[in-house]
Formats: structure tokens, C-alpha cells, sequence
């Protein structure tokens, strides 16, 4: 491979001006430009490349790179250099111009902190992982967040966005896990409700509590996670943790008591204030924010003391209906409650309906595990069944702004999903670029069902009995050590071995082995304005015919319209979950697609992978019925839309998604085998064809 050539200064201005536009501004180039000349050729190219990926982002940006560049790499490793202007562009696409460009200012700080960001961890490349490990721990579910400050507001655990306190990597992640884990003890084990018992405690208070309460948790972490206890003392060698003295020593002796509650640290605390000064907090320990906790916990009692009664109302009508003799009117709800060490309260407690156990669904049992978490216990006033008018219908739901009202206002990002986009030209994400939201489609009964079904009568009964074939499919199973014939061809084969004196293998035989399906699909809808018309109703007629013959099948699968207008109003619109069954509902749905704006395909394809992610399926396919390339009303178009279309697609490829085309766009051939390989992709020429093309696809694809 031929070295770079080493360029001169006024080759170098010429680059810069021409990248950095200075003949509609008045950027001087001759000072970056001669400082990079200075430069050895391999690194001159290296600059010139890094500010040409940036000054796509914004010229502005590239300029003051230019400037900054050589001074700024002679003090950063080639990691921390590329950090640094990627931080930049991140900057840029979540804050705006100004905050970017103080980030290209303030190089040196950012040098200077490079030795803790090559051994720190971040919070957002393990937050995956720490939120699927609190998934599996018991209790409330609990989300995270970045802040500086490390405490829970029993909803929400904050964490650092970043953690270099320690050597590695690996144990600065470690250190995260432990913190959190930390966290969710205080809601586990009863912190918070104990320390509510005491009336306006003082910052000092808090403080003793926290130290004491600290070391109670440690103990019941060992006891309820042993491993990650271990990985804690680990910690605490590396940390160089300071020695508790003897005092100290005795209260975490006592502390250890398996007996020892959240309430017995509050009866210690009160009684040793005056005389005992806490312990400097631990790098994992964080602290209590009682202000945060009581806002927030107060705010769910109210909600779930309205949803557990309203719940347990349902439950009657529900037994009631079932029941076909008239129910007694004197129905009520107990609680049965027994000592269980082995609980975080200490008790279990059954709801009982007429002194028998209530089949709680699986929303109750959550409610019922949260109300536990705060009280300790179920309050009697919750065992009331909540009818009409005995609760404020605003607790019953989050409240959240609809989806229209939040697109007309500059609030884009509010409850939305957000979703990262790839810039080729800048070779790398716009972090949380794409605002999406989930859009309900309005069920259309009309006659375009009907219609449909008779139009295509014939064609269903015989995709019918296709798919139920599908269904009963047998494989045949060669060179099997059992089975029900000989295997002509691994016989021949074995004899020809024993002729040359091996020793013959004892699969002879074939086996007929009954085709378990084990598929989740998701089709994905082209929803934008250019399928308006024949292109819409085929899209339309072509999912019926498909559900028709699904239902015979029994195949998981689910339907999604897409659509888009900027990356502020992305949009997915559900028109059949996994869970749902195909009913004139669902039909309706279908008869209510109708065109929308744009096709901005990334965001779509990346919400849906996560949407098939999380089915159990041995095989998930995503088929797209489109009518043209990615577009969208900003600069999601020709390349730059393409390549952010492909990079979401190999996502779902290294998720284990199998992703499919079926387009009508007759120049499609020109850029669906770069997006999605040369065999994953059909082109329809006839649009007319495309409900018989999509159903005859399908079952190809999944035998």
C-alpha cells in the first residue's frame, strides 16, 4: 500500500477552503492550513479526514477543528482524539451549535480527563446490561438515568453518566453493578418506608441512617446476591476502603442480625444521633435524597391505592360473569398474612375473596408487590372494590400528551421513543436523533373488507389449505441412529468403509421428523403519501389475504404501518401486536391505513428489531412492503438515506433478525441489493399481483 504524499501548505488551504466553504464566509484557512503542513504526511491526512467528517455536521464546526486539530492531537491518544470530535458532533445534534463548539474550545479539559475516560466505563454503553440485571432482580420495576449525584427516587435510579474511580474498565463496571444494586436494596429491604415513619428528619439524621442502613444492606446483599457480594469486597480492597474503628466494628455486628429491620436502623439512629459520627460514604454507596423519595412515593400511593381497588372491582365482574348463579352481594376481600423470613417484609400476604385465594392477574400481582415495597403491608382501605365515582379516573393511567398535540409544539422528544441515526458522511451516529412515537389507527368499518374477502375468495380458500399444509409439514431425517427406513445412501457408504476395513457407523436409517414452526413476523407498512391509491388499497387487500391465511397457520405475527415527516415525527402506527388476535377489529384497522408523509425507514426498522427482540421465536423475520428508496422531507434522501437504512438493517441482522423487501418500484434494483443483499428482496412489477406475490412470498420464506 503506497504511503500518503506529503502535502504543501497552499494544497492543504486549497482542501480546507473547498471543505470548509470559505467563499461564502469570511473563514481564514492559512493559519490551521500552515500549522497542518508542519505535519508529517500520514498525520496531515489523518486531520484533513477528521475535519471533513465534521464539517458535514456543520462547516463552523470544521472550521474550529482546523484550528484546533494539531494542538489537540498532540495532546490526545488517537482514541481520545476521535472522542473528542465525536462528543463534538453529539453536542451538536442534542444541544446545538454553541455547546459544540465549547467542547472544541475546551480541548484541553477534555485531554486532560482522557487516562479516566480510557479506564472509566460509561453509563451508556453498560446501561443494557444494569437495566437487564435489575430486570432480574425481585420487586418494583425500575428504570435508569444519568446524574451526577448517585440515589434512587424508588422509581428511577440515578447513576453517573460516567465511573472512573477505579483502574479498569472492568471494575469501574463492576462498580456500577454494585451501586446499583445498592439502590435497589433501599427499596427491597424497606429503607425508605422506615425512614417515612420519622417526622421531619434532619439532614444529620439522614446522614447517621444512611451510614447504618449502608452496612444493614451489605449484609442482606450477601445473604440475597452472595456472588456480587464478593465482587463488592473486591471493591473495597481496590478503593483502599477506610477501616471502621471498634464502635463501628459492634453497630455492623449487630446490623448483620438476619432479624435486623430498616426499622431497627431508625431506632439505633434516634438513639446513637448525639453521640456517634457517621462514616465517610463509600465510592459505591451514593446518598438518600428524602426530598426526591417523598415526592415520588407520595405520588404513587395515591395511583396504586386507586388502581388495586379498581382492579380488584374487575376481578368480581370478571368471577361474576363467569359464575352463572347470581352472585352473593356480600362479596368482600380479605388478606391472609404469615411470617416468611425469607421475604424482604418479613411476611407473605394472600389476597383472599370469601376466605379464598383471589386469582390475581399479573397487572395485580405487580400492584400488590409495589404497595408491599412502601407499606410492608396491604392497608385495609385497599381491600375496598373501587366502583364508579369512588376514584379519581385521572390516577387509573399516566398521564401523557397525545401524540398530535406534542408534534404541533416544540416538546418533540416528550415520552417519545428515541432512537440514534447513522451519517455516513460523518462515519457515525446522530446519538438519539429520531423522535418516535406509536400512533393508534383509527378502525375503518366500511365495506372494503367485504369487498376484498368476496374479490379474493377463491385465492383465500386456497392459500388456506397451502398454509394448513405448511403446518403438518414433515422433514425427512437422514443418517439417523433410529428410525422408520433405510438410508440408501449412508448404507452404500458404510458398506464401502467396511470394505476398506473401518468400522461401519450405525446411522442407516431416515426418520420422518414432524416441522415444529417456531416464526414471529413483523410486517412492516409503507404508510407514506406515495402509496396513495392502487398502491394503498393492494397494500390493504394484501394484508387481509395474508391474516386469511396466517390464521391457519398459527405463525406469530404482527403488523406495523410506518411513516415520517423529519426526524422530529417519526411515526409507527400498530395495527396488529403479537398478542392480539385477528378479529373485525384488526380488519378494521387494516381498512383504516391510509397515507401519511414520508418514508423514513431506519427508525422503523430499528423500533421493530427491539419489538422482535423480545419474542421468544427461534426464527423472527421483518418483511417490508414498500413502493420506493428512503426519503423524508429533510436530508434523509439519495445517499444519506440509503446508508441509514442499511446500517439498520445490519443491526437487526446481528440481533437475529431476518430482514425481507417486497417493493414495486421498478428501480429498486439499483440500490435493495446494496440494503438488503442480492436473495432478500422481490420486486412486483404489477402492483395488481402484489396481494397473491406477498402471501406466495411469505410461505417461501419461511419453509
Amino acid at each position: 500500500m503506497n504511503s500518503p504524499s506529503l502535502l504543501s501548505h497552499s494544497a492543504i488551504q486549497q482542501r480546507l477552503d473547498e471543505l470548509l466553504e470559505v467563499e461564502f464566509s469570511f473563514r481564514d484557512t492559512e493559519a490551521p492550513a500552515r500549522a497542518i503542513a508542519q505535519l508529517p504526511a500520514q498525520r496531515q491526512h489523518y486531520l484533513i479526514s477528521w475535519i471533513e467528517r465534521i464539517a458535514s455536521t456543520h462547516v463552523e464546526l470544521g472550521f474550529q477543528v482546523a484550528c484546533n486539530s494539531v494542538a489537540a492531537e498532540a495532546l490526545m491518544t488517537t482514541d481520545v482524539f476521535e472522542a473528542w470530535i465525536f462528543h463534538a458532533m453529539d453536542s451538536y445534534d442534542v444541544e446545538g451549535l454553541r455547546p459544540a463548539l465549547l467542547v472544541i474550545e475546551q480541548y484541553q479539559q477534555f485531554a486532560s480527563q482522557q487516562q479516566a475516560r480510557l479506564q472509566g466505563a460509561l453509563l451508556q454503553d453498560h446501561e443494557g446490561v444494569l437495566q437487564r440485571f435489575l430486570q432480574g432482580l425481585s420487586g418494583r420495576s425500575l428504570k435508569l438515568a444519568a446524574s451526577e449525584t448517585i440515589y434512587t427516587d424508588t422509581e428511577t435510579l440515578y447513576l453517573p453518566p460516567m465511573q472512573s474511580l477505579l483502574s479498569t474498565p472492568e471494575q469501574n463496571f463492576h462498580l456500577y453493578k454494585v451501586t446499583t444494586a445498592l439502590l435497589w436494596a433501599q427499596i427491597q429491604f424497606g429503607s425508605f418506608r422506615a425512614l417515612r415513619t420519622v417526622e421531619a428528619p434532619t439532614a444529620e439524621f439522614i446522614q447517621l441512617f444512611h451510614a447504618l442502613e449502608s452496612l444493614r444492606l451489605e449484609t442482606c446483599l450477601q445473604r440475597e446476591l452472595p456472588g456480587l457480594h464478593r465482587v463488592l469486597q473486591q471493591i473495597k480492597t481496590v478503593a483502599d476502603e477506610t477501616e471502621l474503628d471498634a464502635t463501628w466494628l459492634e453497630f455492623r455486628q449487630q446490623l448483620a442480625n438476619p432479624g435486623f429491620s430498616a426499622m431497627d436502623t431508625v431506632i439505633l439512629a434516634q438513639r446513637e444521633l448525639d453521640r456517634l459520627k457517621p462514616i465517610p460514604l463509600n465510592c459505591y454507596q451514593g446518598q438518600i435524597n428524602f426530598e426526591a423519595v417523598t415526592a415520588c412515593m407520595n405520588a404513587r400511593i395515591e395511583k396504586e391505592k386507586a388502581r388495586f381497588k379498581v382492579g380488584l372491582n374487575t376481578l368480581l365482574e370478571e368471577l361474576n360473569k363467569s359464575n352463572s348463579e347470581p352472585p352473593p352481594s356480600d362479596k368482600r376481600f380479605t388478606k391472609q398474612q404469615e411470617a416468611n423470613p425469607s421475604t424482604s417484609e418479613g411476611v407473605q400476604i394472600e389476597i383472599l375473596l370469601d376466605d379464598m385465594p383471589a386469582p390475581l392477574p399479573d397487572n395485580m400481582q405487580s400492584l400488590k408487590r409495589s404497595i408491599l415495597l412502601d407499606f410492608g403491608d396491604i392497608p385495609d382501605e385497599y381491600l375496598q372494590a373501587a366502583g364508579p365515582g369512588d376514584y379519581d379516573a385521572k390516577l387509573l393511567h399516566d398521564q401523557t400528551r397525545d401524540a398530535e398535540d406534542v408534534w404541533q409544539g416544540s416538546y418533540h422528544e416528550e415520552g417519545a421513543y428515541l432512537y440514534d441515526e447513522w451519517d455516513f458522511q460523518r462515519r457515525h451516529y446522530r446519538k438519539n436523533w429520531c423522535a418516535v412515537r406509536e400512533r393508534a389507527v383509527k378502525p375503518l368499518h366500511d365495506d372494503f373488507v367485504e369487498k376484498t374477502l368476496d374479490k379474493y375468495h377463491g385465492l383465500i380458500k386456497h392459500l388456506r389449505k397451502t398454509f394448513e399444509a405448511l403446518r403438518h409439514e414433515n422433514r425427512l431425517l437422514k443418517r439417523q441412529p433410529e428410525g422408520d427406513d433405510v438410508d440408501i445412501d449412508a448404507l452404500v457408504e458404510a458398506l464401502a468403509d467396511a470394505h476398506l476395513g473401518f468400522e461401519m457407523t450405525d446411522r442407516l436409517l431416515t426418520k420422518m421428523q414432524r416441522n415444529e414452526r417456531n416464526i414471529a413476523v413483523i410486517f412492516m407498512v409503507d404508510m407514506s403519501g406515495s402509496t396513495k391509491g392502487w398502491i394503498n388499497d393492494a397494500e390493504r387487500e394484501s394484508l387481509l389475504l395474508l391474516c386469511e391465511a396466517l390464521e391457519s397457520l398459527g405463525d406469530r405475527y404482527a403488523i406495523y404501518g410506518f411513516s415520517g415527516m423529519t426526524r422530529k415525527r417519526c411515526e409507527l402506527f400498530p395495527i396488529k401486536h403479537f398478542e392480539e388476535s385477528y378479529d373485525t377489529t384488526i380488519r378494521a384497522r387494516i381498512s383504516g391505513i391510509e397515507p401519511q408523509d414520508y418514508t423514513r425507514m431506519g427508525f422503523a426498522i430499528r423500533h421493530l428489531t427491539q419489538v422482535l427482540q423480545k419474542t421468544d421465536a427461534k426464527t423472527r423475520i421483518l418483511i417490508t412492503l414498500s413502493d420506493g428508496k428512503p426519503d423524508d422531507y429533510d436530508s434523509y434522501r439519495g445517499e444519506y438515506g440509503i446508508e441509514d437504512t442499511r446500517r439498520a438493517l445490519i443491526e437487526a441482522r446481528r440481533g437475529g433478525i431476518h430482514p425481507y423487501c417486497i417493493t414495486i418500484d421498478e428501480e429498486a434494483r439499483d440500490y435493495l441489493p446494496h440494503l438488503y443483499g442480492p436473495a432478500a428482496y422481490s420486486v412486483i412489477s404489477d402492483v395488481r399481483s402484489l396481494p397473491l406475490k406477498v402471501s406466495d412470498i411469505y410461505r417461501r420464506l419461511t419453509t
